[in-house]
This record gives structure tokens, sequence and C-alpha cells, in this order.
């Protein structure tokens, strides 16, 4: 065998260790994962593994951001505040709650190992950017739905909030009355 030709190496190596990673993630879970289970899924050594993350929290972190479960998706624009806000609870729960439920388990081992704290972990796996909140009373406010208002970031994150306090809570998808309520009976009175 000519290993020149069948060594990984760059973009390829590294979506592969990432692979094994969240491969190893799902089988084991966080507290069980270790360098030798990923190295072995991977078919490389520790080394590999170490110099790209020198720490458990930082390939697990990388290996979430691979999995594409902290890419911004796209949000529907459907000419209502409520209905911008309604769209995208309904598609975080369909696409993201069984995974919320998962990386909430997984949220008091990293703390217990690192430190860092859930928000901390919110930071450092989305970085800055626009709430989507403010995204969607920004719409609003150009249709003249809403006033414009320099908004607390505490009412714009409340519908998100809301929603991943329940999946926390319950470790279920929220159902759509919840939802409803979240959305009709406590955010837009609260912006309006």
């Amino acid at each position: 065998m000519d290993l020149a030709k069948t060594r990984r190496r760059g973009a390829e190596l590294e979506a592969a260790l990432l692979d094994a990673a969240w491969d190893e993630l799902e089988h084991v879970g966080y507290a069980a994962l270790t360098y030798e289970g990923v190295a072995a899924r991977a078919e490389t050594s520790k080394p590999v593994l170490y110099r790209r993350w020198p720490t458990k929290v930082d390939l697990v972190l990388a290996a979430l951001q691979h999995a594409g479960l902290f890419e911004r998706r796209p949000v529907a624009d459907t000419g209502s505040l409520r209905g911008d806000v309604l769209t995208a609870l309904r598609d975080f729960n369909a696409a993201r709650s069984d995974f919320i439920t998962l990386i909430s388990l997984y949220m008091s081992n990293i703390n217990a190992d690192t430190g860092l704290s859930p928000a901390d972990l919110r930071e450092r796996l989305l970085g800055g950017g626009t709430p989507l909140g403010r995204e969607f009373l920004e719409r609003a406010a150009a249709r003249g739905e809403v006033p414009a208002h320099d908004w607390p970031e505490g009412l714009v994150t409340l519908p998100s909030d809301l929603m991943r306090h329940d999946l926390v809570m319950t470790l279920k998808r929220v159902p759509d009355a919840r939802i409803l309520e979240i959305v009709d009976d406590i955010w837009l009175p609260l912006v309006r």
C-alpha cells in the first residue's frame, strides 16, 4: 500500500477527525469521550488530535460546529413580526430540539471540566452577531408594525430564551400551544 496516496491531509483530515469526534460524542457522551476513542474511530493517532485541539472541550466544540448545529439558518420574512417569530421558533423546535436537549446534558460535564458556563459556550460557538429577535424587530419597525426603538437585549432574545428554557426543563419538543403563548401572550405585548 502506498501511504502517500492514502494519507489524509488538510481539510479532508480535519473533516474526518471532527466526524469521528461527533460520532464518538453521540455514542459515549461527553464524560466518556477520550482522545483515544476519537483517534481510533478516525484511524489516526492522538497527537494528530492534540495538535489541533489541545483540550477536550476544544475538540468537542469544534465537532459541534462542524456538525452544522450552530450555523445560522435562513429565516423567513413572512411579512409580519408575529409570523416571522412563530416560523423561526417552530423551525427551531422541529430542527434542533433534539440537539438542544442532548447538549444541555453535556453542559454540566463541560462546566465541571472547564468552568465554562452555558453563556461562555454559547459565545464560543456562536460568537457575536445580531440576535434574530433584533432582526425581526427591525424589519417590523421598517414595515411600521412596531415603533422603532432601542430594545433591551433581554427583550430581543426573550422568545428564544423561553424556548431554550422549556427544552432544557422538559427534554422534549415544545408544544405548539406553548410557542403561541410565548409569542402572543408574552413577547408581542411587550414589544408593542
